[in-house]
C-alpha cells in the first residue's frame, strides 16, 4: 500500500527514521530551549475563517501569535521581506515571533504546508511541548464558494484590493467541495493514526461563543484568561456578500441530486486505480 504523503514517520531508537521515511536533517535547533515553553498548532484548511480566529488569539497577548510560519511567500508579503527559507530558521521564528512573553507559542498549518516541509523537517519533534487545535468550518459549501471567489478576485484578505471579477463556476465549486472533504479527511486520518486528541473547534462554534472558545485554548496551554473577547479587535473582516447566497442556491439546484453519492477521488483518478 502506498504511504500517504501526510504520514509523520516514527522515530526509531538512536534518532534514526524508518526505512520508508525521507532522509531528514536531524541537527538540533539553534534556539535555546526554555523548559516552560509550550505551544499549539492550529490544524486547518484555507478559507476556514482561520485568519480571523488566529488574529483574535493574538489579541489576547497570552496565547501566542499563530501564523503560517512555513509559508515563506506569505510571511515575506505580510510580515518580513527577509523572512528565511531555511526550515530550522522558521522553527526559530515560531518559538520567537510566534510566542508571547509567557512562553506560549502558536502556529497554523495546512496539509499542503506539511507536504512542503516533511521531506526535511520533523516539525512535531522540533517544537517543544506541542499541543494541537483542530479548526474547521462546518459549512463546507460556504468554504468552497469562498475559495472560488478568492481565487477569482485575488483578494485573500479583507484588507487586500479586489483585482478580478467574480462569476459563478459550478464545476470549480464542486472541485473545491471535494478538495475540502479530502483534506479534512487527511487531518482525521492523522489524528486517528497517531492517537492525538486535538482540541476540536469549529468556526461556527467560535463565532457563537468566542470567549468560551478562547478560554478552552487558554486551559489547554495552562494559561489563566478571564477577559471577554472583542471580535472587533481583529484586523480581518468577513468577505462574504449576498452573491455567496445566490451561488449556494444555484449550486444546490444544479448539483444536489440526492441519488448520487460522491466518490472520494475524481472519477479519472479512480479509474487509474
Amino acid at each position: 500500500m502506498t504511504k500517504s504523503k501526510f504520514s509523520l514517520w516514527p522515530r526509531q531508537k538512536g534518532g534514526n527514521t524508518s526505512g520508508n521515511a525521507p532522509k531528514i536533517d536531524n541537527r538540533r535547533k539553534h534556539v535555546e530551549r526554555n523548559g516552560q515553553q509550550r505551544g499549539y498548532a492550529v490544524c486547518t484548511l484555507p478559507r476556514s475563517g482561520s485568519n480571523f480566529f488566529c488574529d483574535i488569539l493574538t489579541t489576547t497577548g497570552v496565547l501566542g501569535n499563530p501564523r503560517e510560519f512555513f509559508n515563506t511567500e506569505a510571511r515575506r508579503m505580510y510580515d518580513d521581506p527577509t523572512y528565511p527559507e531555511d526550515r530550522f530558521a522558521q522553527i526559530e521564528r515560531i518559538l520567537t515571533m510566534g510566542a508571547t512573553d509567557n512562553g506560549v507559542y502558536a502556529m497554523k498549518i495546512f496539509p499542503g504546508l506539511h507536504d512542503l516541509i516533511a521531506p526535511t523537517l520533523r516539525w512535531t519533534v522540533e517544537l517543544p511541548n506541542l499541543s494541537f487545535v483542530r479548526f474547521r468550518r462546518e459549512d463546507v459549501l460556504g468554504q468552497a464558494i469562498s475559495w472560488v471567489r478568492s481565487g477569482q478576485t485575488r483578494q485573500f484578505r479583507s484588507s487586500e484590493p479586489v483585482v478580478g471579477e467574480t462569476h459563478y463556476d459550478g464545476p470549480a465549486i464542486a472541485g473545491y467541495v471535494r478538495k475540502i472533504c479530502q483534506r479534512n479527511a487527511r487531518w482525521e486520518m492523522y489524528f486517528t493514526r497517531t492517537g492525538i486528541q486535538p482540541l476540536d473547534v469549529s468556526y461556527e462554534g467560535f463565532m457563537a461563543d468566542p470567549t468560551g472558545t478562547v478560554q478552552k485554548i487558554a486551559s489547554l496551554m495552562n494559561v489563566e484568561f478571564n477577559d471577554t473577547i472583542d471580535l472587533s479587535k481583529s484586523r480581518f473582516k468577513k468577505q462574504r456578500t449576498d452573491e455567496n447566497a445566490v451561488w449556494r442556491e444555484r449550486f444546490i439546484s444544479e448539483y444536489g441530486d440526492r441519488d448520487d453519492i460522491d466518490p472520494f477521488w475524481e472519477p479519472a483518478d479512480q479509474a487509474r486505480g
